[in-house]
């Protein structure tokens, strides 16, 4: 088992930044890809981000490149996600997933998941 908990989201405005991070205890955090994902009211949940077990390799969704950076520490077993230019359509309940085969865009591939973070942008 890996328990993923997610830090407090926020309340930011257009233009602003967030660093949200995401703690992993259980199983060897190293082993798993870490994903980021968000859901929007209404909307089907959405990939944003994704880092390999060694943080070498890193992929996006189109919408957030060049503005959100996945980064990992596995000394202290947590991933972030740092946002920078949020936009109003960025506001979402953000989670973080971890894969032990690798980390994919459809969501399907993740083993755990958090319990997710509400992040708000207003205009």
């Amino acid at each position: 088992q890996v328990q993923l908990v997610e830090s407090r989201g926020g309340l930011v405005q257009a233009g602003g930044s967030l660093r949200l991070s995401c703690a992993a205890s259980g199983r060897t955090f190293s082993n798993y890809a870490m994903g980021w994902f968000r859901q929007a009211p209404g909307k089907e949940r959405e990939f944003v981000a994704v880092i390999s077990q060694s943080g070498g390799r890193r992929n996006y969704v189109a919408s957030v490149k060049g503005r959100f950076t996945v980064s990992r520490d596995n000394a202290k077993n947590t991933v972030y996600l740092q946002m920078n230019s949020l936009k109003p359509e960025d506001t979402a309940v953000y989670y973080c997933a971890a894969s032990y085969f690798g980390g994919d865009r459809t969501g399907q591939k993740y083993d755990y998941w958090g319990q997710g973070t509400q992040v708000t942008v207003s205009s």
